[in-house]
């Protein structure tokens, strides 16, 4: 699949993308990227922002592809089953703890725990050994329980602005590759 067969959906997490966060960057980059927009960032409530992104993936014209972090991950999970189209692909990237009591802030916790049913498309899920928001060990038990392919970032942390990661090439060359793979006729 080519970029201008999609529907490139922006999923970010907890108080949204700001302007040197890589998904941010990439939906300036992608012509036809946009992002999944939450009524209310800082509070989020899983039942509102998975009813937002159905009615945004419902509402697509082209084959949608997911483009999730942190709580984004979550939202998109919760939302897997409830689409009235497919989505073409999910490119799963940072999955917070949301059942782990010890991960702040606590009100994250309402978005889980994470189904662990096989997701509905074809999937990657990349985490990092050192994320405060979610061990890797987990990161990579919700993946294998979803069918994604599992990708290890290293000591990368949330893999956000904070951590460094700003324009992230290296996801950007695992997109483009994971986005060649998926079939157009979604």
């Amino acid at each position: 699949m080519k970029v201008a067969d999609a529907d490139i959906l922006i999923v970010p997490g907890y108080k949204n993308s700001g302007p040197g966060h890589w998904q941010s960057r990439w939906q300036d980059k992608i012509s036809t990227a946009r992002r999944v927009e939450q009524a209310e960032w800082s509070k989020p409530v899983c039942e509102d922002w998975t009813a937002k992104l159905v009615e945004t993936v419902d509402a697509a014209r082209r084959p949608v592809v997911i483009v999730a972090h942190s709580l984004g991950v979550a939202t998109f999970v919760q939302a897997a089953q409830r689409f009235a189209r497919p989505v073409a692909g999910a490119f799963l990237v940072a999955p917070p703890e949301v059942d782990n009591p010890d991960i702040r802030p606590r009100h994250l916790m309402t978005f889980g725990p994470y189904p662990e049913d096989p997701l509905p498309c074809p999937s990657i899920v990349i985490a990092s050994r050192n994320d405060p928001f979610g061990s890797f060990e987990h990161a990579g038990e919700i993946a294998n329980a979803w069918g994604s392919l599992f990708i290890d970032a290293g000591q990368s942390g949330h893999i956000d602005v904070e951590s460094g990661h700003g324009p992230w090439p290296e996801g950007t060359m695992v997109f483009a590759r994971f986005l060649s793979r998926l079939k157009a006729e979604t």
